[in-house]
């Protein structure tokens, strides 16, 4: 038999003599292989590029780190993602801090991140001008959709941090311009969570029975780093999505976040912030004034203007005299044809009337007066003949009721039971009955006084 193990025909795997590499299991080496190179890399500091980031269901974050040269896993368990002070995003340059170790399901090393920064400033703002390029892509820079400052708030919402000069420069200089109400939701400006809880008090502001008329966003200067918080997309989103104009005022004049793209006005310093969130009152007051003299010398211009203009049309204007002289002298000439035109009148209805008295002649009248004679007589012996009593005259009799109403046929007589009947010379009264009438005599053949002829 060959003493190499290797060439040996042998189907099962047997112990050599003196053999010191005794077989390991997968499990066995890749947890050895583990726990080498936990013990060899404690700490380590990685910078490359971020390549493949996803975020999946349970919180955790897996991706790619890498250079021209080589590449790397990473994860980032749930409770560090939620601690990260910037989105990741592929394409960035990031120093990751963690510790190495592998995975033996796929016999990969990788490094768990504590935590991830942008590997300098660079870098960061490589990051600032993706973001800014994809926020305005959907619209949320654009100046059609800013809105415009009222011109004196009555009420004023600010978002800054509760301490620091910040907050004593809007006061004092609203103070000094125009006082006003001012309600401070405070906040912190910089830090882990900073930008969460900034979009939460424009959002709640924005919820209040009671809004606001204007919001101001307010910060200190300070680096990028420091500034950060202001050019998250969150609070970006809601600058963009308030319905109550926001003036921004984050750092100092050469400073810009994107959430000053996203307000409706950008004010380079808090205090310059509160100069265009309301007027001079002591300049109103004077404009007012000013207004009020011109509008009294402009109603006094027109006053005096109207005046002249009156006196000129009180010069030309007519005389009464000349106005009424032409009136008094038609109304003269009517009042002397008035007389003259009902004397007219009267004199042709005389005529008139002279006229139809010659037609009355005394001959005519009284053929007139016979005529209607003769025709009045008519009339009277028609109605002689018509009235009711005429016929009793002639031997009838009118039948009524007791109540003295005329009945005209049996039946109704039949129902009166009692009547009373009307002859020329008076009235008798009667009742209703059956009569019965008289029976004949049998007819007797023969009487017994009759003599027979047989």
């Amino acid at each position: 038999m060959s003493d190499d193990p290797f060439t040996d025909a042998a189907l099962l795997a047997t112990e050599a003599p003196g053999d010191n590499a005794p077989a390991q299991s997968v499990s066995e080496l890749s947890a050895s292989l583990k726990r080498t190179v936990e013990g060899a890399f404690d700490h380590v500091r990685v910078r490359g590029e971020i390549s493949g980031f996803k975020r999946v269901a349970s919180g955790h974050c897996y991706f790619t780190l890498k250079d021209d040269s080589a590449c790397m896993d990473a994860v980032i368990w749930r409770g560090q993602a939620g601690a990260l002070r910037f989105q990741p995003e592929d394409g960035i340059e990031v120093v990751a801090t963690g510790k190495l170790t592998t995975y033996p399901a796929r016999s990969r090393y990788q490094i768990v991140v504590e935590r991830l920064e942008l590997a300098g400033q660079g870098a960061l703002m490589a990051l600032l001008d993706k973001r800014r390029r994809a926020l305005a892509a959907e619209g949320l820079f654009d100046e059609a959709r800013k809105k415009k400052l009222p011109f004196a708030p009555r009420l004023i919402g600010v978002v800054s941090s509760p301490t620091g000069a910040v907050i004593r420069d809007i006061l004092h200089r609203l103070e000094d311009r125009f006082p006003t109400h001012v309600v401070l939701w405070p906040v912190p400006v910089q830090g882990d969570g900073a930008a969460e809880k900034v979009a939460a008090a424009i959002a709640g502001f924005n919820a209040l029975p009671e809004r606001p008329d204007l919001l101001i966003v307010a910060r200190g200067g300070g680096s990028i780093e420091d500034l950060w918080a202001f050019n998250e997309e969150v609070v970006v989103r809601a600058v963009a999505g308030s319905e109550i104009p926001v003036i921004s005022a984050v750092g100092h004049e050469t400073d810009t976040t994107l959430c000053d793209f996203a307000a409706d006005r950008r004010a380079p310093t808090p205090t310059a912030a509160a100069e265009m969130a309301v007027p001079v009152r002591a300049e109103l007051l004077a404009s007012v004034r000013e207004l009020g003299a011109r509008s009294e010398r402009c109603a006094r211009r027109t006053v005096e203007r109207g005046g002249e203009q009156l006196q000129a049309l009180l010069r030309h204007w007519p005389e009464r005299s000349g106005l009424l002289a032409p009136q008094q002298q038609r109304l003269d000439e009517l009042a002397e044809r008035l007389p003259r035109g009902l004397q007219g009148r009267i004199d042709r209805a005389r005529g008139e009337l002279g006229r139809a008295g010659g037609a009355l002649r005394p001959a005519l009248l009284e053929a007139a007066h016979r005529r209607a004679r003769e025709r009045l007589a008519s009339l009277w012996r028609v109605a002689q003949l018509a009235h009711p009593e005429k016929p009793l005259e002639r031997g009838y009799a009118r039948v009524t009721d007791r109540s003295g109403h005329t009945l005209v046929n049996a039946a109704a007589a039949r129902e009166a039971r009692a009547l009373k009947l009307h002859f020329k010379d008076g009235a008798v009264e009667v009742e209703t009955g059956t009569v019965e009438r008289p029976r004949r005599a049998p007819y007797l053949k023969g009487k017994a006084d009759q003599p027979k002829l047989l």
